[in-house]
């Protein structure tokens, strides 16, 4: 038998090569069905880790960073999960970074960078708004903003981006109720000082109201911060209010579960007394009672996208380019046309 690689050793036992690096250094992150499977097949086939080679790699700085904005949102699993695999099939070693609400996100970036002598660095989520051409050009490392969208003027020419039109999805989501005969709809989206998703997701809502004639009040606007009791408060808040509202346009699933279940708690419906929609296509809303209707974006087709640009930026194949992805609404139990 030829000289089997850890390729040969996932292919045999039908996962993924990141599985099978995460079982050869014993990390606890893989089911124990899998592990046995994996070690199981390394047995049978007299498969011998080349670890001199493993520790070469890694002391030649082979590392990519991605940095992840926040630690409760699941949005960013499935995308993780296609970079690493991509990352462990070039060699390549894979550094994940959380950061908090409380660290500046490009400030962050740039820490990880030099900490971890990085040869590139996907970026998930954040805020960029306050990036410079200077510390990108100082940084001298390809980066790829992935789900961001940077609404200042940065020379395009010196970062790449993976990204949605964010306007136009919240725009088709609430055009949609509109659509459906609601006029009393609020919105719970990221703080006041996001710049970037969160605003562009406001401005698709309020350009749906202005279109389908709906005049906007900011006494439908409240603030959550990406989990499930923010947007419980959020909505409590509006709720309290007593506005009559009849549906409520969330930026994201984790958030509009959070604002269903504290419709419910309240004894309302949905959608019999208010209609909801949420942003992302991540699972749990579709298995949330009522399932939720959402924006969903190709999460998947992101990701792998991400780390192929950066890839061809580290191999110096390509320049910087921007990609954006179609998004689709999904239209499930959540959402009442009005008589």
């Amino acid at each position: 038998m030829k000289n089997l690689n850890i390729k040969d050793i996932a292919k045999f036992a039908g996962v993924g090569v990141s599985t099978v690096s995460r079982v050869l250094n014993n990390h606890p992150d893989v089911k124990d069905e899998t592990r046995k499977k994996v070690l199981k097949i390394i047995e049978e086939t007299n498969y011998i880790p080349n670890n001199s080679a493993r520790n070469l790699k890694r002391n030649s700085s082979k590392n990519i960073g991605v940095l992840v904005k926040g630690i409760y949102n699941p949005f960013f699993s499935m995308m993780i999960r296609s970079i690493e695999e991509n990352i462990d099939e070039e060699g390549y070693s894979m550094i994940l970074h959380y950061n908090d609400d409380n660290t500046d996100d490009v400030d962050a970036a740039i820490q990880l960078i030099k900490e971890k002598k990085l040869k590139g660095l996907i970026c998930l989520g954040g805020d960029f708004d306050n990036l410079e051409e200077e510390q990108l050009t100082n940084l001298k490392i390809p980066i790829v903003l992935t789900s961001i969208n940077i609404t200042e003027k940065i020379n395009n020419n010196i970062f790449s981006s993976v990204s949605i039109e964010n306007e136009k999805a919240a725009y088709d989501a609430v055009d949609y109720l509109c659509r459906l005969g609601h006029k009393k709809i609020t919105i719970i989206t990221t703080g006041k000082g996001d710049k970037n998703v969160g605003k562009l997701r406001f401005e698709g809502y309020k350009k749906a109201l202005t279109e389908n004639k709906i005049d906007y009040d900011e006494r439908f606007l409240a603030f959550g911060h990406y989990t499930f009791e923010s947007a419980f408060d959020a909505m409590n808040e509006l709720l309290d209010k007593e506005l009559g509202l009849t549906a409520v346009f969330v930026t994201s699933d984790i958030m509009a579960i959070g604002a269903a279940k504290a419709i419910l708690s309240r004894g309302l419906k949905i959608p019999e007394d208010i209609s909801i929609i949420g942003f992302d296509g991540i699972e749990y809303s579709k298995y949330f009672h009522p399932s939720i209707t959402t924006v969903k974006q190709p999460v998947k087709e992101m990701g792998e996208k991400s780390i192929e640009i950066l890839l061809d930026l580290i191999k110096k194949k390509k320049k910087h380019t921007h990609m954006f992805f179609d998004t689709e609404l999904i239209k499930r139990e959540s959402c009442k046309r009005l008589l």
